[in-house]
């Protein structure tokens, strides 16, 4: 994380210099309400707990119901919620459905989120 020409004391002025800097990071309001949207999303520990349970492996909605002891309607609105958001995608055997994580960013986000937890 860069200070911007931080003085000592704020005197209540912004420079143009520092403006530019922080427009540079400011998010715009789409991405900010989609991440937002997605952090909301991974404040549930029933979503933290299955994405937990795919970061290996895809996992057939049977044996996700019975390691977290949920009902099949339970963890199907909880992943419908993760799938909506993209963090997890499916496919279908017949009449089993397999769920997995969408990509290694969200493998990161969540390894990242249990570092930092771990750590403290």
């Amino acid at each position: 994380m860069t200070i911007i020409n931080a003085p000592s004391r704020c005197d209540g002025e912004v420079s143009s210099e520092q403006m530019e800097a922080l427009d540079a990071h400011l998010l715009d309001l789409d991405t900010a309400n989609r991440l937002a949207e997605i952090f909301k999303a991974l404040s549930d520990p029933t979503r933290l707990r299955l994405i937990g349970l795919l970061m290996e492996h895809e996992v057939c909605v049977h044996t996700l119901e019975a390691a977290l002891g949920m009902s099949q309607s339970a963890i199907s609105h909880q992943l419908r919620v993760l799938r909506q958001l993209n963090l997890v995608r499916f496919r279908k055997e017949g009449r089993h459905v397999y769920y997995a994580l969408d990509d290694e960013h969200v493998e990161l986000l969540f390894a990242q989120g249990l570092l930092h937890v771990e750590h403290g």
